[in-house]
């Protein structure tokens, strides 16, 4: 068998990530090679995400490998891939969920936030949740790498960053993490700490299976419905979180209202076979609250 080449963003993340899923791969005796790419929206860091087309920026020279047959598989953290996928690039697996939690990181040495200076972020979704919980406090955008971002907030740009907890364990980051925000106070993006393995129709691919987190794998599907449903983009401020057992799924959702400006979040529990409809049941509801 050929060694599977694996597409993937340059970035130090992408590369670990793209990593983990090569580490499964050996640990079955197929080899693999990494196909490092620098996408367009790790190129065009001056504007925010809704600026310039949406989170589909970091997967299109992804997929474009993965057509032309450059790539056999790529990589992506689950919540960077566009909602609607292309059935010619099927996902193929999910992975078991890192801390799927927001987090607080400060300037080295500092104790508390200085609300003098924003909060960095570049999620509408965090930042109506960091308004809610620090009404004292300006967010502002901040792009680029966790390294970049770091680096900007240690030289005094921010006050503070909101960043996801599993980027930062997997960079092996974890003791720059301040606190770690609960579900109940910040509630995450759909399918935050997953990866997911992105394949191409027609191929075989029976080694995903081994990969695949079936558990995992109801949670995000809930969660994708239920933003795909609302049409969330990757600004949207729309957030998900599925908890999955062995008898019954449990999903939260946050809606904003754009035109009235107002926000609630609501969940629902029926049953794990049923993760998508699950999804959209709570998206209809919740969308009901305002018409």
């Amino acid at each position: 068998m050929k060694p599977v080449r694996i597409g993937t963003r340059e970035s130090v993340l992408a590369v670990i990530q793209s990593e983990l899923v090569g580490d499964y791969l050996t640990g079955i005796g197929v080899e693999y090679e990494l196909v490092k790419m620098k996408t367009t929206g790790d190129k065009i860091l001056n504007k925010t995400l809704d600026k310039i087309g949406g989170k589909g920026l970091f997967v299109k020279e992804l997929d474009h490998a993965l057509l032309d047959g450059r790539s056999d598989i790529s990589v992506h953290s689950l919540k960077d891939l566009p909602m609607e996928v292309s059935e010619e690039l099927p996902v193929i697996a999910f992975s078991g969920r890192e801390d799927p939690r927001d987090v607080l990181v400060l300037p080295e040495g500092a104790d508390e936030i200085d609300f003098s200076k924003p909060i960095g972020s570049s999620s509408f979704r965090r930042r109506i949740q960091i308004e809610k919980l620090y009404p004292q406090a300006r967010v502002e955008s901040v792009r680029g790498n966790v390294q970049t971002r770091l680096r900007k907030l240690d030289e005094g740009q921010y006050g503070a960053l909101v960043l996801a907890a599993a980027g930062l364990i997997r960079l092996g980051l974890e003791d720059r993490i301040y606190k770690y925000f609960e579900p109940s106070e910040i509630l995450p993006a759909a399918g935050q700490g997953v990866l997911a393995v992105q394949g191409r129709r027609g191929e075989d691919y029976n080694w995903a299976d081994g990969f695949n987190d079936k558990k995992t794998e109801r949670e995000v599907l809930a969660e994708r419905a239920f933003v795909r449903w609302l049409d969330g983009g990757c600004s949207s401020p729309i957030a998900a979180f599925a908890v999955c057992g062995d008898e019954e799924l449990t999903i939260e959702g946050l809606y904003y209202d754009d035109p009235t400006g107002k926000w609630h979040r609501e969940s629902i529990t029926g049953n794990p076979e049923e993760a998508e409809e699950l999804g959209i049941r709570l998206a209809k509801i919740m969308k009901g609250r305002y018409e």
